[in-house]
């Protein structure tokens, strides 16, 4: 996610590290690069002027004098900056004293609003609450059967009635009151456009329910036009959060880094893969630092610890950052890691690992042949990958059905990823 902002971003922090006293001039020449980043990446061009305003002024003058390491604050201020822009804090999630919970979802046709709804509801699950879905989209076809196929897959219960949807909403309230659920989400319809009929059925449904939580869904893929869509739906409903559905797509970061700084309101969740589990709250220092190539330990480990036990998840966030797995226990963490998403996402909180391994195909279909390849290698080869020569290469290209190059790029990959988490962290975890 984020893939292009994050190599030219990272690649400014990387020159920034090597430096140590900064001019004026030098400071002017990388706010020029984060600018241009910012726009290729399709953030609003108001909050890329006011976003460079604010470095500027935190880099240059007084301020850049008195740094004991010049290069290094203008690199903090960048990232407090990507945090503000992400919404400064994590969004805590508080419940009704009086259930159920009520959260209404807007949006319009397209942005994967049914789906987060369903993604939300699984969240809430794991939370340990009783969550129900109701149906209050009768506008577009099928998209009530769509609710129940996926409260279906989580177990979570939908409630949707023909008619009138502000009335749907109002008896699932009660039906939610009637069967104990203390959380209730309720779907709305959209449009492919901003209309008068659509804000006005929406504002009616929510006078009807008075959700806790009213939550935009937003394709991050959309960028900067996410603003005007956001701003409409914050005129009209008083919005809490941003919903981002499709991060884990070709997003460019415009509609993630735009939205907090135009309505002032935070992105509260992100859906980060097609499964209904790859949806997590948003973190906006942790994105920050993921943009920035600094990686996302603590999000790292939190997953192995939804997918392990906890000793189990200790064990393998050890190995992970300590440098000292082979391909045997790769292989094992492969199996594990798969759990936890997809690969590449799971990568990208390892600092560095992103840079170190940009250009890797790291797809099912590869995952599938890395195995093939551990597999047919001897337990010697396993422990000890230089000395897998000429020969070996060959027998293990065969026996795993893949080609010389592959059994190459394996092992020269693995070497990679190994020296690197041993640089990086030393076989230390970071604190919790």
């Amino acid at each position: 996610m984020f893939d292009s902002l994050s190599d030219r971003l990272g690649a400014v922090v990387g020159k920034l590290r090597n430096r140590g006293r900064l001019s004026e001039a030098d400071v002017d020449e990388i706010l020029a690069e984060i600018r241009t980043a910012l726009l290729e990446a399709d953030v609003n061009v108001t909050v890329v002027r006011n976003v460079l305003a604010r470095i500027r002024e935190q880099s240059v003058g007084e301020a850049l004098s008195k740094a004991l390491d010049p290069a290094q604050q203008v690199v903090k201020t960048v990232q407090a900056e990507l945090v503000a822009l992400l919404g400064g804090e994590t969004l805590k999630i508080t419940y009704a004293s009086q259930p159920p919970t009520v959260v209404l979802m807007a949006g319009l046709q397209g942005s994967g609003k049914t789906t987060s709804a369903a993604k939300l509801a699984a969240w809430f699950k794991k939370q340990g609450r009783q969550p129900m879905l109701v149906g209050a989209d009768l506008q577009r076809p099928a998209a009530v059967e769509q609710l129940r196929v996926l409260g279906a897959q989580i177990g979570v219960p939908v409630f949707s009635a023909p008619g009138d949807p502000v009335q749907t909403a109002r008896l699932g309230l009660e039906e939610a009151r009637r069967l104990g659920r203390n959380v209730l989400i309720v779907d709305t319809a959209g449009r492919l456009a901003i209309d008068t009929e659509m804000m006005q059925q929406v504002r009616d449904i929510s006078q009807a329910v008075s959700p806790r939580y009213t939550f935009l869904v937003v394709d991050a893929m959309t960028g900067q036009d996410a603003v005007a869509v956001a701003e409409a739906f914050n005129n009209t409903l008083a919005i809490d959060g941003v919903i981002l559905s499709k991060l884990d797509g070709d997003a460019r970061g415009g509609a993630a880094l735009s939205v907090k700084e135009v309505i002032g309101k935070p992105i509260a969740f992100a859906a980060t893969g097609e499964k209904l589990d790859a949806f997590e709250q948003f973190h906006p220092d942790r994105m920050a630092s993921r943009i920035l190539g600094m990686g996302d330990m603590l999000t790292l480990i939190e997953q192995a610890e939804e997918v392990f036990e906890k000793e189990e998840a200790e064990k393998t966030a050890k190995k992970l950052v300590g440098g000292k797995f082979t391909l045997d226990d790769f292989l094992d963490q492969l199996q594990q890691l798969k759990k936890m998403g997809p690969l590449q996402n799971v990568l990208g909180m390892i600092p560095g690992a992103a840079a170190q391994l940009k250009g890797a195909e790291i797809s099912d279909d590869q995952v599938k042949r890395t195995e093939a390849i551990i597999r047919s290698m001897t337990p010697g080869e396993r422990e000890n990958p230089q000395i897998i020569n000429g020969s070996r290469r060959s027998r293990i290209a065969k026996g795993s059905g893949t080609q010389v190059q592959d059994v190459n790029r394996l092992v020269k990959q693995f070497g990679e990823m190994q020296k690197m988490i041993k640089q990086q962290f030393g076989g230390r975890l970071p604190p919790r």
